[in-house]
């Protein structure tokens, strides 16, 4: 068989008004596609020649054969003078150029080419492989919906709206790739979404010239305002219901086909802290969670650069009998805290990358009894302290604590650079990272807002579900940092019960 690439024929503009010109164009432009199914049939209705076009795998079958093709070669006792075909499927277009033939062919739907028609049927026979709707594997409910996204956007679309059953849910789309056509849908709220915000989101999508996209992360990093940071500038989630709540409060939803999450924004710091399941529980439970999560970003990012510190150069801080027993278990480590902890680390991510690729019974005991054995063989062997032990441990669990998977990953990251700082200039080092973090912090935007709203620029008004969150009654507003053009989303109910 011939390895030379083969030049593509064109397509023409227009649709010919005989069918077996178009059906040679189909096998032209169609070429080592052996998936592509041409019909070649009389329609009874009308006595015109005419061919029905779809791909095997992408197209239902059953439906082609039950509802478009029984319509079409039914015989009745007289012919249909005005020539419009009545087909049993409810949901059928008309196309006139090749581009449009194309992308419905690709899309799972059936064309129907007819002698002396310039232009094309097109039913809705979509039958590609689907996913049964299931829990979210990254973001697990406590109380809320047990739905997860999937990779049909339709089905995505269709969850959002059963939670927001809304007329002033709108959504446009966009296709995106030269040669993946990736469908894309922007759905917001009309009454609420910022007009200005929905256009720099729209101008960035229509500039993408790429080959194809993936999946939402893809489309997320093209179009971040900042790609060089490494704290996440969108929200990604699986979670229909989490979708619907950010979309009442004034923020856009991005559905890509063939993904099974979704993008959000624009995005602030604080809203990576924040879940669907704290609306679901007792306001002081769920403040109590919340506020955990912060003290677990500290520890996940400065943890192991201020015991690195306080060993290499701020030993005069630890107390007699701390010291004592830390020097203890250093006794027989020769390398540098930093070293000691860059070992620990680095295996720490390898384990639990190993567990993430690894079928999930097999992952979990990689990642526990791999890290208990390295882990002690490496404290027998003298290579760390069992104190730097305890301490990667203490960070690797903050770590999961933070609820959005991206944040979470970028604190990992920043916590390297953390470490290096602290090894060479102690506190002095920790304090410029920690500013240059904050800087960073205020400078970064997501869609033109923002990044540290309501924390930079200050809002004291909107920390009522920030660190803590207040009772469900006080929220009325929706935040700021969305832009969104109606605040108020609810009105205050201070009734405390019956009052006789």
């Amino acid at each position: 068989m011939s390895s030379q690439n083969q030049q593509k024929t064109p397509l023409p503009t227009f649709i010919s008004k005989s069918v077996s010109e178009n059906i040679s164009m189909v096998h032209t432009h169609f070429t080592l596609a052996p998936d592509l199914i041409v019909k070649k049939m009389v329609i009874q209705q009308t006595g015109s020649h005419a061919a029905l076009v779809y791909m095997s795998g992408l197209a239902n079958q059953m439906v082609i054969n039950d509802y478009v093709l029984t319509s079409l070669l039914f015989k009745e006792e007289t012919k249909n003078k005005s020539e419009d075909l009545k087909v049993l499927l409810g949901h059928q277009q008309e196309a006139t150029t090749w581009f449009e033939i194309e992308n419905a062919i690709f899309q799972g739907n059936s064309v129907l080419f007819v002698e002396n028609h310039t232009n094309v049927f097109i039913f809705n026979t979509p039958g590609y492989p689907q996913r049964q709707v299931g829990d979210s594997q990254l973001e697990p409910s406590l109380r809320g919906s047990h739905e997860g996204f999937v990779e049909t956007g339709s089905q995505n679309i269709a969850m959002i709206r059963r939670h927001l059953p809304n007329l002033d849910l709108k959504i446009k789309e966009a296709t995106v790739g030269k040669r993946g056509k990736t469908k894309i849908s922007i759905l917001y709220l009309a009454d609420v979404a910022n007009p200005e915000v929905l256009q720099v989101l729209e101008k960035r999508i229509q500039e993408l010239d790429v080959d194809m996209i993936l999946n939402t992360g893809v489309l997320g990093e093209l179009i971040e305002d900042n790609p060089y940071s490494p704290l996440p500038q969108f929200i990604i989630t699986e979670r229909p219901d989490f979708a619907a709540l950010q979309i009442s409060l004034g923020r856009i939803v991005t559905v890509v086909d063939d993904s099974p999450s979704v993008l959000i924004g624009p995005a602030s710091f604080t809203s990576f802290f924040q879940n669907i399941d704290d609306y679901g529980s007792r306001w002081m439970v769920a403040s109590f969670i919340r506020l955990l999560r912060y003290v677990a970003f500290f520890i996940a990012v400065f943890l192991p650069s201020i015991y690195i510190a306080v060993i290499s150069l701020h030993i005069e801080v630890i107390p007699l009998k701390l010291l004592l027993s830390i020097g203890e278990s250093r006794d027989r480590v020769p390398f540098p805290p930093l070293l000691e902890a860059f070992f620990m680390e680095i295996t720490l991510e390898v384990l639990r990358e190993s567990g993430l690729r690894l079928p999930a019974p097999i992952g979990q005991s990689i990642g526990i009894v791999g890290g208990i054995v390295i882990g002690q063989a490496a404290v027998e062997a003298g290579i760390v302290s069992n104190i730097m032990v305890i301490i990667v441990a203490l960070t690797a669990i903050a770590s999961f604590i933070i609820p959005n998977y991206d944040m979470g990953s970028a604190l990992r990251i920043i916590r390297f650079p953390m470490m290096v700082v602290a090894s060479i200039f102690g506190f002095v080092g920790i304090t410029i990272g920690f500013m240059i973090f904050i800087g960073h912090f205020i400078a970064l935007e997501s869609l033109g807002t923002p990044y540290g709203s309501p924390l930079a620029p200050i809002r004291f008004s909107e920390w009522k579900d920030v660190f803590i969150r207040f009772p469900q009654r006080t929220l009325v507003n929706r935040p700021f940092s969305t832009r969104a053009t109606q605040l108020r989303r609810a009105k205050n109910n201070p009734s405390k019960g019956d009052k006789h």
